[in-house]
């Protein structure tokens, strides 16, 4: 298979997380004899820093000829601890969104057996866990209305959602859970709000036509605490944008680190990223974990049908946690550098055996022999 793929690293840690994904792809198209064409786009701060512009017409081109697009982060501390800023980094991140039509926001959590001691939260309630956020992109008060009065005494966000925004992505989450465990759980608060109470109308009818899937309605407040009070009881997770945004950032608590949350945002395009953010404390320090840029480049392959190569970078991500060949954030004694990370996933890619997946005894990499 031959793709062209988009590359929008972006800031912070985002250009050094993206190498080890892109370096992974590269293994597993030389490994499949598949072509992977890549080809970089600015976007961001440092796009703001060369153009002008968060999100250059020249990048807009890119994604939208492209087959896909593999994203890293934005964000830069010069425009986030200034609120007068005009142009910011964010803003380039949401016209892509809207722009290349990505309606929705696929977010996987699941714990890892090797790193559950790794999460703030008890063996026995995180244990098993494996679920899946769908959160509403482009929509919702990310989207609406923005105003200040001119007296800068009164400010004011509009959220607006209709029916065809709320249907498509609440079909997509229905079939997703009749592939699981049949378990959707729709994350709103229709108590107290107008948007909440429509695409709580709307999934009641839509769960009519998905008979096998059992369907539970939280309010927001209740599903923050039960997501970490009870994870093991949610499957499929439907919520709007902001909603979303903050219930799926949470779960990192389950993997036991941001670092391991991949994405993929779909639509008229399909783009895959990291759910964490560029932490620009950690740019150039070589110690960002790049796991969840990898296993980003897994739904990328997963996107295309290729289950195959998607398994074997997930299988090879797992001997790396199972065998402790992981970044500081995971290990504050032990660790390794965000590219000696993709290294090692690229070794046992390659090297693609049964006894290396289940032991990585006098495995050796590069100067490194891991026990």
């Amino acid at each position: 298979m031959e793709l062209n793929i988009a590359v929008l690293a972006g800031d912070g840690i985002g250009p050094e997380v993206t190498k080890e994904g892109v370096k992974v792809l590269e293994a597993i198209a030389k490994k499949y004899s598949h072509k992977f064409n890549f080809n970089e786009g600015l976007i961001g701060a440092v796009a703001i820093d060369r153009t002008g512009d968060p999100f250059p017409s020249q990048t807009e081109h890119l994604c939208n000829t492209s087959d896909a697009i593999f994203f890293g982060a934005i964000g830069d501390p010069k425009y986030d601890n200034d609120p007068t800023a005009k142009v910011r980094p964010e803003q380039g991140l949401l016209r892509m969104r809207k722009a290349l039509g990505l309606f929705a926001n696929i977010r996987p959590v699941q714990a890892y057996e090797s790193l559950i001691e790794k999460s703030p939260l008890k063996r026995e309630r995180i244990q098993g866990a494996d679920l899946v956020v769908y959160r509403e992109l482009t929509g919702g008060i990310y989207f609406g209305e923005h105003s200040r009065t001119d007296d800068d005494f009164e400010a004011k966000d509009v959220s607006t959602y209709n029916r065809g925004e709320i249907i498509r992505i609440s079909k997509l989450a229905f079939k997703a859970a009749q592939k699981r465990r049949k378990k959707l759980t729709l994350v709103d608060k229709a108590n107290v709000l107008e948007t909440s109470r429509l695409w709580r109308e709307v999934v009641q009818d839509l769960a009519k036509e998905y008979p096998n899937v059992e369907v539970e309605y939280m309010f927001v407040d209740n599903a923050a605490m039960q997501m970490v009070q009870w994870p093991t009881k949610f499957d499929v997770i439907l919520t709007e944008n902001m909603f979303g945004d903050i219930i799926s950032d949470e779960s990192s608590v389950i993997a036991g680190s941001l670092g391991l949350l991949p994405s993929a945002s779909i639509g008229g395009n399909a783009l895959f990223e990291p759910i964490h953010g560029s932490y620009p404390e950690a740019a150039g320090q070589d110690i960002a974990n790049p796991m969840a840029s990898i296993l980003s480049a897994a739904m990328l392959l997963d996107h295309f049908d290729l289950k195959q190569e998607a398994e074997l970078v997930r299988s090879a991500v797992e001997t790396c946690l199972e065998n402790n060949m992981v970044t500081k954030d995971l290990n504050e004694t032990v660790n390794y550098g965000t590219a000696k990370i993709g290294d090692f996933v690229v070794e046992i890619i390659e090297s693609d055996t049964t006894e290396t997946h289940q032991s990585l005894e006098n495995f050796s990499i590069g100067q490194s022999t891991i026990i």
